[in-house]
């Protein structure tokens, strides 16, 4: 019989082991691959390996973000959860989820918006040289490349990977265009798992890479 790894530091490094096998043609700058790596292992969906797309200076920004102690804002909560706070929180960064928050569920249910949309808004001065991270609704990217657009939000990272049949595919779309650092991919793939997978690969390099 097969014998059963239960130890987890052997079970995550055997699975890297295997995903860097996968990836051993893959023609990446080593940081992209790194994101590249902790995607598919959140996933196990090998089409993120040429899926993902990254702005030339997406993680440049990301890790500035991050070491100058800026917000992480989500659109879900899933998302805040996932995203390792005991590295964050060592920079002096929080995490900001509004989904739930008293006057967005108001304003939502009187103007038929979605309340990730909403809590984008509300959420627009906590973004400023910071990173966005949206896993799950589409209507945060689109009110998030808006307030860009607008002026009205400053990030210095989106991370756009929206999930979905209704949207998530037109968002990211609208994202490339936007002239602020991105990571996102093409069509409806994405997810909570993925959004927080991108973000703890940052955050794993603040530690690496200490300047």
């Amino acid at each position: 019989p097969m014998k059963k790894i239960v130890d987890p530091q052997r079970i995550e490094d055997k699975s890297f082991k295997i995903i860097e096998g996968l990836l051993a043609d893959l023609n990446l700058p080593k940081e992209q691959k790194e994101v590249v790596k902790r995607v598919i292992h959140a996933t196990v969906d090998l089409d993120y390996a040429r899926g993902l797309i990254f702005h030339p200076c997406a993680i440049e920004a990301g890790l500035a973000a991050l070491r100058t102690g800026k917000n992480i804002v989500t659109d879900v909560n899933m998302v805040k959860v996932g995203i390792r706070r005991e590295i964050l929180s060592g920079f002096g960064g929080a995490v900001a989820c509004l989904i739930n928050d008293q006057e967005v569920v108001q304003s939502s249910s009187q103007s038929g918006y979605t309340r990730a949309a909403i809590s984008m808004r509300k959420a627009h001065q906590l973004m400023d040289g910071g990173i966005v991270a949206i896993g799950n609704a589409p209507t945060a990217l689109f009110e998030v490349c808006d307030l860009v657009r607008k002026g009205k939000a400053r990030p210095a990272l989106i991370i756009g990977v929206p999930v979905g049949f209704v949207g998530a595919a037109e968002s990211k779309k609208e994202l490339i265009t936007l002239p602020v650092p991105f990571i996102t991919n093409q069509g409806g793939k994405g997810g909570s798992s993925v959004a927080v997978a991108i973000v703890n690969a940052l955050l794993k390099m603040t530690e690496v890479k200490g300047e």
